[in-house]
């Protein structure tokens, strides 16, 4: 999506701290959105990140604004619940103001060609349905 990002993630048998692995796949994505606007010469995105950056932030030496501070979660405790929310997930690049695909399946950057079809996306999907092991009390669906 344009300005969010919906996914699903669960933890089998190790004991990750949700709020850790958000905020090193954001702090990733951050930096390599930073050399690509550098690169690309987009001044004006640039000035507008720097100038996001709260003054606390300023004085521990942060250069950019790139995330709100938080993101939304919501535990998963069913496989009906995961369907739900990763159906709700496929459709919505193809809803409301985005409209970015006519079906999900075509949507790059979604994980709906692999469920559709069984066919790998640009991205490696873990179809959760097929998972006979899914630690429900771990599995999460979030927006940031």
């Amino acid at each position: 999506m344009p300005n969010h990002v919906h996914l699903i993630a669960g933890f089998r048998n190790n004991a990750k701290d949700l709020n850790k692995v958000i905020g090193n796949g954001k702090l990733f994505i951050a930096y390599e959105m930073m050399d690509r606007l550098r690169s690309c010469g987009n001044k004006e995105l640039l000035q507008q990140l720097a100038e996001a950056v709260n003054e606390t932030d300023k004085k521990r030496g942060k250069l950019n604004e790139v995330w709100e501070d938080s993101f939304n979660w919501e535990e998963c405790r069913s496989k009906e619940m995961i369907e739900q929310k990763i159906n709700y997930i496929h459709n919505n690049p193809c809803k409301g103001k985005w409209k970015l695909a006519k079906s999900p399946e075509d949507y790059i950057h979604s994980s709906a060609k692999c469920y559709i079809t069984g066919n790998q996306g640009i991205y490696p999907v873990t179809n959760f349905m097929e998972m006979d092991d899914i630690d429900l009390s771990r599995a999460v669906v979030e927006k940031i």
